[in-house]
This record gives structure tokens, C-alpha cells and sequence, in this order.
């Protein structure tokens, strides 16, 4: 693909200004760039979503393109299967024709040459191996086919996208954060099949891991503008740095030479015509310059108060053991944080992770065992799932909760000045979250979580979406707090430059402490067990007849109850995702807050429940289809 002189404007901004840019086959390009600067709207535009207001876009006819938008599309509907089958793009027809075609009966000599023609086309692609493709994706991404998409979670829905992206081998393909709701796991093998992908590809991804082992070159977009770097992510730092101060020491040295321009014109002379006329027009050309040039937005500035300190012991938990049925979450788990411990939280997606954290909060009551807390403690929770933001709100609104200035370490600061602190301009400040993208939006519920003091910091998930420099300045400002931290992340680099030890879901089904961060954790974890082992810890022991010691459980097939129960599992996810769904857009709304406390707090419990049994659920599901 070729772009020439593209252009897009919002308002009086030019959000792509002029770019050129010729996308060659087998190219590997990560796409980066300031929160809000534009990324998602040029792979949009790249996608053929709209066209651009002026330019020239080339594309060969015979392309095949895939795209995976960041947000989720509405009207998303149909089985896992059918969502994912779409991506094969004409082979899906292809073979639907042929299916029709073998099933009609007919045996013109008009339909044996359609038939035999619709052969060759499927055999040149190996398109006889369509669902075996399918079915592949499927499973690495934990998809069921079965599944009606329009009742699952967004997460989910984000997987069924991107496997359909992934489906048809496309010549180009288009990422905008594919890293998004998926597991460490997952996302390792993501970067496998990327490493191996034939085609093109031009991605955003906020995973620097990722980015370094897959992205051959980096196209940057920066105040409208887009410089191609071919080279690998760790020297495209370094060259933009030195890019970055160059620009700088220019911009300066053009700066003090129209300080100069701007005396002389303001000398004393009587009369203009005295003047040197081509001096006059230069110094207009460089106020026209100095006009247009777009200032690079200066760095965000995190600050954190952790407030008054807490004792030295912040939380102890003493065999504790959590789960149900014949499934456990948690088994004589102990564990002692204490002051200024940075903890990550790490596991595959439906481990319990969540659950961890809400026991150890004292959120949720465990099965058996004992939590105590510490003294002194104020507690800040991130949840990026249950954040909500009202979309009509405008950003001083969302963090001063109708106040116009805010206390932050002890000193009064307007809330504008502190979103400004954050990077957010005051035509920003002042407009609704609608207008903000995916990074953006993350980095305003840092900016609402940070503006109340906390000795006990809980994020899960903080990194989705940010750009790389919001990254590393989120790096700083954890590895330099004094509070206590609890961080739940997929996100290997950020895990290694921030966190002090893990608690881990191993794949045994254990869960144990370790030193350090995510490669220390990988040289000391277990070996993984056989593929279709039985976790060692993942299930309750039951009492031998003859023994009465306690031994695992070890059917192979499931009994009758047990398949009725796994046939309702489905149906009973969705009702209860329906549910959740209604019950967070209802308690996304300032109005609800204005109803009587008690049905605000019935409301916040039965969210609280619906998520237990939908971890719960989940777990059940795994367990019964593992033992099928």
C-alpha cells in the first residue's frame, strides 16, 4: 500500500499532516506515538474505514486486508464459529458454494466445471483445511465456537475479533492493541505466529516485549507528522533521542535568531523604504514558521500521595484456602506483605487472580483460613474492568466530582492544573470522555485514582493503551513509591522494571511466592505438567473407601449430572453477563447515585456476586470440559 501527501483534519488540528508512506511486503511495523496523537485513526484509514480529506491512497486489487479495531464494534452478532469463519474472506464462500454445490444433486456439465473450478481455488490455498485453521485459533485464544458473541464480555468479543483477523492469512494486516484481555500465555504465542506471519503487518501495542521481538522497523506519529525508522525498537530509542535533541537545539538556535530579526525591525528608522525590503520578507517567512510549528507536548507528570504511613505489617493471610465444588482457587496459601513490597499478581486469565486480591483486601471472605490486616491503612483500587466514566462528563467534572481545585501531597491545586499535569489540554479538560481515545482514558483514571492519598496501591491492569513514555514515567513514579503495592499484569517488561516478587498461578496449579520479577520468575517456576494433566492443587481431595487417606480425584468420563451441568454452564455465563452489563451501564450514570443508599449499595453487591459466579462458572466450565 502507498500514501501520498494523506491529510486529515479534526477542526483547525491536522491530525495526519502530508504523510507519505509505502507499506512493502513483508514489512513488520509497530506503530507508535503520543496517547490521542492519532494512531488508531490512520489504521482506521488504512483499513478503508473513510477516506482521507486530501491525498492519495494506492492499494493492489487483488489485496487481502484484515483489520482489529480497538474498540468493539456494536452490532457485532453471530456464533464464535461464524465471526471467526468471516475472516477467511472469499475461501468461506468458496467453499459454502462448493458445500451447495455437492449437496444439490446436480450433474450439468455447467455445474461439474463450477465445481471442479471452485476445487482448484480451494486447493490452491489449502482451503481443505479451513476448520483445522479455525479450530486452532479457537482454542489458543479459549474461545468456544458455540457461543453467541453478542452475549459475551467485551474481552471476549476483542478475542473473537482477533481471531478473526487472524483467520485469513491476509496480505496486510492491521493491529491496533492486540495485546488487549489477553494472558501471558496467549500473548506469547501471539507473538510467535507475528514472528512467522508472511504478510505485512503495521500494529499498535502498548507490550514492549512484544514490540521489540516482532517489529522490524517503527513508524512514529507525531504532531501530525510520520517518520519511518527501519530498525528494531531498542534503536529507534536511541536515534529518536538524538533526533529529539537535535530538533531541539535547531528550534533554539532559530528562536534566538528571530529575537534578533524582531529588534531590528523595531530599530529606530524613519522610514520603511530605508529598510532592507529582503530582510523584511525573510523575517515575515519566519514568523509564518514560527507560527505553524507544533510544539512537542511535554512529558506527563505522575505524582502520588501515600498519604500518612501505614504500620510495617500491611497484610497477612495464614493457610488460606478459597474455591468451590470440587474446585479450588486457593490452598494453604500464606503470605505476609509488608510496607513499601511491590507484589505483581500473575496467572492465566480465569485463575483467580482477581480473587486473590479481593481476599486479600478483605473484600471477600475466604473458605478457610485466616486475613489480618495492618494498621492505618488507605487503600487506592484500579479496576480497569469495573472503572466506569460517565461519556457526557467532562474531564474536570470525572476527577473533581464538582470541586474546581483539589488537594494533591498536602497543597490546593485547581483540577486543571493537575489534568494539564497529565497532558490534557484545557479545551480537553473542559470537553466530554467521549472525545478521548483508549490511552486517554486510561490515563484519566490514573489521574482520578492518584488525586486521593493511598498507602496501599491495587492496579489491575494499568498499562492497557498507554503510550511507551507514559510507560516509563508509571515505571518511575511505582519504583519510587513508598506505599505498598499490589499490581495484577500481563505486561512482562513492566512486571520486571516494577515489582520486587510475584505471586504466581503456576501451571501445576499451585500458588507460590518468587524473587524478582518476570524472568526471574521464569528460570524458578515448575516445569509445566503434561498436556492434559490434572493440576496437582486444583481440585479438592475426596476420601478413599478403603483407605479413608485423601487421594485425587481421577474419573475419566463425566457421569449424566455432571454433562446436564456443563450443557447449562453456557446459557447461565450469558444471563449472568447480560446482567452485568446492565447492572455497570445503570451504575455508570450520576443520576443512580441520587436513588436511595440502599439500592446503590444492593446494586454494588449483587455486581460483586454476579462477578464471583462468573469466575466461579468459568473454572466449573474448564474443569468438566477437560474431563469430557
Amino acid at each position: 500500500m502507498q500514501l501520498h501527501q494523506i491529510s486529515l483534519h479534526f477542526g483547525a488540528l491536522a491530525l495526519l499532516d502530508g504523510i507519505d508512506w509505502h507499506i512493502r511486503a513483508g514489512d513488520k511495523t509497530a506503530l507508535v506515538g503520543r496517547n490521542g496523537a492519532g494512531k488508531s485513526t490512520l489504521l482506521r484509514l488504512l483499513a478503508g474505514q473513510f477516506p482521507p480529506d486530501s491525498g492519495r491512497i494506492v492499494r493492489p486489487d487483488s489485496q487481502r486486508l484484515a483489520w482489529l479495531p480497538q474498540e468493539v464494534p456494536v452490532h457485532l452478532q453471530g456464533s464464535v464459529t461464524e465471526v471467526v469463519t468471516a475472516g477467511f474472506g472469499e475461501l468461506a464462500l468458496w467453499r459454502s458454494e462448493h458445500h451447495k454445490l455437492i449437496h444439490s444433486g446436480r450433474d450439468d456439465p455447467a455445474s461439474q466445471l463450477q465445481l471442479a473450478t471452485l476445487q482448484d481455488r480451494i486447493e490452491a490455498v489449502d482451503g481443505w483445511r479451513m476448520e483445522v485453521r479455525r479450530d486452532a485459533l479457537l482454542e489458543r485464544l479459549e474461545l468456544n465456537g458455540s457461543d453467541r458473541t453478542e452475549h459475551l464480555s467485551g474481552g471476549f468479543k476483542r478475542r473473537v475479533l482477533l481471531a478473526r483477523a487472524l483467520a485469513g492469512e491476509p496480505d496486510l494486516l492491521l493491529l491496533d492493541e492486540p495485546t488487549n484481555h489477553l494472558d501471558i500465555r496467549q500473548i506469547e504465542w501471539l507473538e510467535k505466529f507475528l514472528e512467522e506471519f508472511s504478510g505485512a503487518l503495521v500494529f499498535t501495542c502498548h507490550d514492549r516485549a512484544l514490540v521489540r521481538r516482532v517489529a522490524t522497523s517503527i513508524a512514529e506519529l507525531d504532531r501530525g507528522k510520520l517518520s519511518l525508522w527501519y530498525c528494531n525498537y531498542d534503536r529507534y530509542l536511541q536515534d529518536r533521542a538524538a533526533a529529539l535533541e537535535a530538533e531541539q537545539r535547531h528550534q533554539e538556535l532559530f528562536d534566538k535568531r528571530l529575537a534578533a530579526e524582531e529588534t531590528w525591525i523595531r530599530q529606530g528608522i524613519k522610514a520603511r523604504r530605508t529598510r532592507n525590503q529582503g530582510r523584511v520578507r525573510a523575517l515575515e517567512a519566519m514568523r509564518n514558521a514560527r507560527s505553524a510549528r507544533r510544539e512537542r507536548a511535554g512529558q506527563v507528570n505522575l505524582r502520588l500521595d501515600a498519604g500518612e504511613r501505614s504500620g510495617e505489617m500491611v497484610i497477612e493471610a495464614e493457610q488460606l484456602g478459597h474455591g468451590f465444588a470440587e474446585r479450588m482457587l486457593l490452598r494453604d496459601f500464606s503470605t505476609r506483605i509488608e510496607r513499601g513490597d511491590r507484589i505483581g499478581i500473575l496467572g492465566p486469565n480465569g485463575c483467580g487472580k482477581t480473587t486473590l486480591v479481593r481476599l486479600l483486601l478483605g473484600e471477600l471472605p475466604p473458605e478457610y483460613g485466616s486475613i489480618r490486616h495492618g494498621t492505618k491503612l488507605r487503600i487506592a483500587y484500579f479496576d480497569q474492568l469495573r472503572a466506569t466514566l460517565d461519556e457526557e462528563a467532562s474531564l474536570i467534572d470525572t476527577v473533581g466530582q464538582g470541586r474546581t481545585a483539589i488537594e494533591i501531597q498536602g497543597r490546593e491545586q485547581s483540577v486543571l492544573g493537575y489534568l494539564g499535569e497529565f497532558l490534557f489540554s484545557p479545551a480537553q479538560a473542559r470537553g466530554p470522555v467521549r472525545a478521548l481515545s483508549g490511552g486517554e482514558r486510561n490515563r484519566l483514571l490514573l489521574a482520578r485514582l492518584f488525586a486521593q492519598p493511598a498507602n496501599l496501591l491495587v492496579l489491575d491492569e494499568p498499562t492497557n493503551d498507554l503510550d511507551a513514555e507514559t510507560l516509563d514515567v508509571l515505571e518511575d513514579l511505582l519504583a519510587g513509591y513508598p506505599g505498598t503495592l499490589l499490581l495484577v499484569s500481563h505486561d512482562r517488561e513492566f512486571l520486571d522494571n516494577v515489582v520486587t516478587s510475584l505471586i504466581a498461578f503456576d501451571p501445576d496449579g499451585a500458588v507460590r511466592e518468587y524473587v524478582g520479577g518476570y524472568r526471574d520468575y521464569l528460570r524458578q517456576r515448575p516445569s509445566p505438567p503434561a498436556r492434559g494433566a490434572t493440576p496437582a492443587l486444583g481440585r479438592k481431595a475426596t476420601i478413599s473407601p478403603d483407605s479413608g487417606a485423601p487421594v485425587q480425584a481421577t474419573r475419566a468420563k463425566l457421569n449424566n449430572r455432571e454433562r446436564q451441568e456443563l450443557a447449562r454452564i453456557p446459557k447461565r455465563i450469558q444471563e449472568l453477563e447480560r446482567e452485568q452489563q446492565e447492572l455497570a451501564d445503570a451504575m455508570g450514570s450520576t443520576a443512580f447515585y441520587s436513588a436511595e443508599p440502599e439500592r446503590v449499595a444492593a446494586a454494588s453487591r449483587r455486581l460483586t456476586a454476579i462477578e464471583t459466579e462468573l469466575e466461579e462458572l468459568l473454572v466449573r466450565w474448564t474443569e468438566l470440559e477437560n474431563h469430557g
